[in-house]
């Protein structure tokens, strides 16, 4: 584990953006309809790219971490974000609704098996899928580790993460009245799904704001205003899910089933300086994994995909796996 921290490395870049040689909205049932794409190699090697949040959909960016003549790049946005519809619709919508997604898609396509390429709220939706689908998963790339653990969640909606960003933690904390302050989960729920739309967006925004500006280790800790309706979808399907735990069992959930993948290899390309993920669920998801895992730890990086150091490791992985 940590086996590639502090050494030097070539600079791996971005592959040049490609156009999608498939785009389709695929009806999921429950009311629900969901975008996929592909692009690429329409024969290439199958890696399904999970987005974060829940709820932050996916963009045309991601599908440059692929060598587009070697890999079929399948991109798809969750219920209730992005091109899906109904937007910002949280009713049928957890996590196992999004397992079932990716199975239905992999199915449609008439894909045997596919590497599952996620980060943030990404790698807890990929973790979940290879756990309950293990024979159809090739291998994990996942950045900026989330497990879903009420730990997790303290440390970023409970202060822990406010202590080293104390002034957008004042902003978005101080939108609340006080005597709710114990569980900001819950009081911007009420906020977010209290029907008046100025109301919700106003709430989304600062919602969406907290985790924008910390996302990354240059943050000033400021963040603009996020567009009014993708900040509605983001913030009311990050905060159903998180309000609900992920609608896991137990608390723990992914660890405690961790032996399902002894056999299935996994990266893990963690930002040593991450306030949203901070690594130790990176380290406790590779000691679980064993063996299998490959934990990449990057200094001076934090948690977003477009970390320079972060996208060259990524690329790196993507292309050493095009070899084998």
């Amino acid at each position: 584990m940590d086996k590639n921290s502090g050494q030097k490395r070539a600079v791996h870049y971005l592959y040049p953006p490609v156009e999608p040689f498939d785009q389709r909205m695929l009806d999921v049932g429950d009311g629900h309809s969901i975008y996929v794409e592909q692009s690429g190699n329409p024969s290439g090697l199958p890696v399904v790219v999970v987005h974060g949040g829940p709820g932050g959909g996916s963009s045309p960016a991601m599908r440059r971490y692929f060598d587009p003549s070697v890999y079929r790049v399948i991109l798809f946005d969750q219920r209730g974000c992005g091109h899906s519809r109904p937007h910002a619709e949280v009713e049928n919508n957890t996590s196992w609704h999004l397992v079932a997604d990716m199975e239905r898609i992999r199915d449609t396509l008439e894909i045997d098996e596919w590497i599952v390429f996620g980060g943030s709220w990404g790698a807890t939706l990929s973790l979940l899928y290879a756990q309950a689908h293990p024979a159809q998963t090739v291998c994990l790339v996942l950045r900026g580790v989330f497990l879903m653990t009420q730990s997790e969640l303290d440390w970023f909606y409970g202060g822990g993460a406010g202590h080293f960003w104390p002034e957008p933690w004042a902003r978005f904390e101080g939108l609340v009245p006080e005597e709710e302050r114990g569980d900001l989960i819950e009081a911007y729920h009420h906020r977010l799904f209290c029907g008046d739309r100025a109301t919700e967006i106003k709430y989304a925004r600062a919602w969406a704001g907290w985790e924008n500006a910390l996302a990354s280790v240059y943050s000033n800790g400021s963040s603009g205003d996020a567009p009014a309706e993708y900040a509605r979808a983001f913030s009311r399907l990050e905060n159903h899910y998180f309000r609900n735990r992920g609608f896991l069992e137990q608390d723990g959930h992914i660890l405690a089933n961790m032996a399902v993948l002894k056999d299935i290899p996994g990266y893990i390309v963690q930002g040593r300086y991450d306030m949203i993920c901070p690594p130790k669920a990176a380290y406790d998801l590779a000691s679980a994994w064993g063996n299998m895992a490959d934990l990449r730890v990057i200094r001076n990086a934090g948690h977003a995909l477009s970390e320079p150091r972060i996208s060259a490791e990524l690329v790196r992985i993507m292309d050493d796996l095009a070899r084998i």
